[in-house]
């Protein structure tokens, strides 16, 4: 980062900035990209460039455009939610579900719906994967209804590695795609919009309007191109998740094999359950009425098989 080259990425661009782009971009299989301060940008960027005010769009319940992104889809986008049902497996609806929803031509007084966001891999549902074919699926059904397509894809990289599609063939079809930097990859801050070229530039356009643009953002370019570097050790990360779910299930919770590295455990009390581990050097937060745990890069395997014993004299007391 000390050694980027940098220039002004409002004025003549950055460098350094612009590798970046241009290699996600490439990996995605879209034909530009922009990078953002955050994903919640991003896909802010995205849904203000698709919706009009008042227009209805689709999202699986408890995605997190809906309940994590304070209201700004509605509030600076313009857009009406819709959650749809987990009727395929959990964080993924059906394509049935999407064309039922999606509806037909109404009268001019009636909801307009025109977008559909998926989210993959979706973190409320535990870090749950769209393949390929299931994915491509659900953009198929979104287009036969004259829909428009964004992909919350901030942990993609994940998808990718746990079902062994490409990049490029998870985000197809998709007028719009962001993916997060943070997540997982571990660089300190950044996410990317990717799509055509007519759409990123408008997106540069939106995301000035918002603050969001940089000078010399070579420096946090940098990190996500070391970043970019992680996804083949991805897969560590799942195996950690797995090797916690064992262990936790071994000690009575009622924890399911998670698909990627998001591990969703419900308990009784939640809240008191934060604090106790707490208490014990282990950090996790709630979802609802369970404990969500991420496994990341920053762990080793020997901190999952610590958390585990540091857990057992406690675990009676959190599951009952």
């Amino acid at each position: 980062m000390a050694a980027a080259e940098v220039g002004d990425d409002v004025l003549e661009r950055d460098p350094t900035m612009e590798r970046l782009e241009c290699k996600v971009a490439e990996m995605l299989g879209k034909d530009a990209a922009l990078w953002t301060p955050t994903g919640c940008m991003s896909n802010l960027i995205s849904l203000m460039m698709h919706l009009k005010r008042g227009d209805r769009f689709l999202a699986p319940a408890s995605a997190h455009v809906l309940g994590s992104e304070l209201g700004t889809a509605a509030w600076l986008a313009g857009g009406m939610p819709e959650p749809l049902a987990w009727d395929g497996g959990p964080g993924r609806p059906t394509p049935e579900q999407v064309v039922k929803a999606a509806g037909g031509q109404g009268p001019y007084y009636s909801l307009r719906t025109t977008l559909l966001c998926l989210e993959n891999t979706h973190n409320f549902a535990g870090g749950s994967c769209l393949g390929a074919a299931s994915y491509k699926a659900l953009v198929e059904a979104a287009r036969g209804k004259g829909l428009k397509v964004h992909l919350d894809g901030a942990r993609v990289w994940h998808a990718a590695v746990a079902t062994g599609d490409s990049l490029a063939s998870l985000c197809w079809g998709a007028d719009t795609v962001s993916v997060c930097l943070s997540k997982g990859l571990g660089a300190p801050m950044g996410s990317l919009l990717a799509g055509s070229r007519a759409v990123v530039e408008e997106a540069r356009r939106i995301r000035k309007m918002l603050g969001g643009g940089v000078r010399q953002g070579g420096v946090v370019a940098a990190a996500g191109l070391v970043a970019l570097d992680y996804i083949p050790h991805l897969a560590q990360d799942h195996a950690k998740a797995s090797a916690l779910a064992d262990g936790l299930i071994s000690l009575g919770f009622k924890a399911t094999k998670p698909e990627t590295n998001i591990l969703i455990v419900p308990v009784p009390k939640a809240s008191e359950a934060v604090a106790k581990l707490e208490s014990i050097g282990i950090r996790c937060l709630t979802v609802g009425s369970a404990l969500r745990f991420i496994a990341h890069r920053d762990l080793a395997t020997t901190d999952i098989t610590d958390a585990i014993e540091r857990i057992k004299p406690i675990a009676d007391s959190i599951v009952s």
